[in-house]
């Protein structure tokens, strides 16, 4: 594989596959939280800005654990991380056990919440870990192809607890598997060790305070925040917004519909992404895509009926390279020690996810679309990232 081929006279291809396979685990993860959303409304008797809190304490426990897990991963190395990582994740997913058994909501949200540290430690290892296994020119077509696998988590999520939860099924059990599948990751991430990478390209910030002098890097945190703002309040309340429309579409459908359909425009849209970047400039793609969500969403704040529901799915589509590319892009030009204490704090910025639904909930309540004004907003904002990237780029290389 050219992205993924040896550096150094080291081949980087088996640790690429193995770290590969925590994108699918993380995005299993999330997915499965919008089948949640909408269960707790019904089965627990809860509004829709209640309801978001599943997605808060999630992604509150991203920003609460980055810099920790910042720290650990620096201290221990990438391996160590990505088994606490895995070990949390899976303490988290067997609660649900015991879980379904007490049916409160507040101990599902403390499940979610160590599942969310879990996750943390997952994605603050992996993500920059893959942008530095092999050639700089192809940080951003790796980390996108990793994704992609992502990108099938995020299918299977809402389809497995679809079909489970709203068929009656115990919602402890999809996570009692996903528990031991993590708990077999962890072992054999356990043995098998990682190579701790260097990375040492030319083009460098010297020190942690300058990493907040690089626009690139800062402007990224803010782009990457309002990215996962606006995925995570679409994937929470797609449900809510299909149910809701003149189609007369149940739960169970609409979750279907969520996992094959915009979820498999997600995979598909990374996977063409990440082979498109070879060509293509990954500024230029982030303008495109990033244009084409906020087109979509104008659609679907407008009820429509098919025609918003059809730009509902083809804004997952637009959506699929958007954070790993401002990830890649926000790290760039970093050396070893700048990328990991980097990748907290883009971690941190996750946090967009914890905000979102609750604001989307409070808007919707009434009436769905209305609250797809806040993703709209966010495409908005990352539009104006991705165009600033792409002048930047062409100062550059005017010099």
């Amino acid at each position: 594989m050219k992205i993924v081929k040896a550096k150094d006279g080291i081949s980087y291809l088996i640790p690429f596959l193995l770290v590969t396979s925590l994108f699918f685990l993380w995005g299993f993860a999330h997915s499965i939280l919008d089948v949640l959303n909408k269960h707790f409304q019904e089965i627990l008797v809860i509004s829709k800005a209640r309801s978001g809190l599943v997605q808060a304490v999630v992604y509150g426990g991203y920003f609460l654990m980055a810099l920790p897990a910042g720290y650990f991963i620096k201290k221990f190395g990438y391996r160590k991380g990505v088994v606490l990582g895995l070990i949390l994740y899976a303490l988290g997913a067997f609660l649900f056990i015991p879980g379904g058994h007490i049916n409160s909501f507040n101990f599902f949200l403390l499940n979610l919440f160590i599942i969310g540290c879990g996750l943390t430690f997952l994605e603050t290892a992996a993500n920059p870990y893959v942008t530095i296994l092999g050639d700089e020119k192809y940080s951003a077509s790796r980390i996108n192809f990793a994704q992609s696998f992502n990108g099938l988590g995020w299918i299977l999520g809402p389809l497995v607890g679809g079909i489970i939860v709203f068929d009656g099924g115990d919602i402890s059990f999809p996570y009692m598997i996903i528990g031991i599948v993590v708990t077999v990751a962890a072992l054999i991430f356990m043995r098998i060790p990682l190579p701790e990478l260097k990375n040492n390209d030319t083009l460098k910030i010297q020190n942690y305070s300058g990493l907040w002098k690089s626009t690139t890097f800062t402007f990224g945190v803010v782009a990457l925040f309002f990215y996962v703002a606006a995925q995570t309040g679409i994937n929470s309340f797609f449900i809510n917004y299909i149910t809701e429309s003149s189609l007369q579409i149940d739960n169970k459908t609409a979750s279907i519909l969520l996992s094959i359909g915009g979820m498999g425009l997600f995979m598909v849209g990374r996977f063409l992404g990440s082979w498109a970047m070879k060509y293509i400039a990954p500024e230029r793609f982030l303008i495109y895509y990033s244009l084409g969500a906020a087109l979509c969403m104008l659609l679907v704040v407008i009820p429509l009926g098919w025609i918003s529901i059809s730009s509902l799915f083809i804004c997952y589509f637009f959506e699929s390279i958007m954070f790993p590319t401002i990830f890649a892009l926000s790290l760039k030009g970093l050396n070893e020690q700048q990328t990991k204490k980097g990748s907290s704090y883009l971690i941190m910025s996750i946090v967009g996810g914890a905000i979102a639904p609750v604001l989307m909930g409070i808007i919707g309540e009434e009436k769905m679309a209305t609250g797809f004004i806040v993703p709209l907003l966010c495409f908005v904002v990352i539009l104006v990232y991705s165009i600033y990237l792409g002048k930047i780029k062409n100062k550059t290389i005017q010099l």
